[in-house]
């Protein structure tokens, strides 16, 4: 699927998919604090951690994402079926 199709497809699942458009929303506020965390110049223990829960949930949603559109692209499930259609 082409670049330009994989994007309509994500804005019409923004539009038409609850799960979707969830996902979408805690992946973008998971990464709004991520960058939060990366402008300070240093991490207390807490936020390190913090960190490192952050990073593994955002692309726990990626992934849940990146299922949603494989099942709407008809793409064969499995991580050599298809390129991502989601950048981090």
């Amino acid at each position: 699927m082409h670049t330009a199709n994989v994007q309509e497809l994500k804005e019409l699942l923004l539009k038409t998919d609850e799960e979707f458009r969830q996902l979408a929303t805690q992946h973008h506020q998971l990464d709004d604090r991520l960058h939060e965390l990366s402008g300070k110049s240093y991490l207390s223990a807490p936020e390190q951690l913090e960190e490192i829960t952050l990073k593994k949930r955002k692309l726990q949603l990626k992934d849940r994402m990146e299922d949603i559109l494989r099942r709407h692209r008809g793409d064969a499930p499995g991580p050599f079926g298809s390129q991502p259609a989601i950048s981090h």
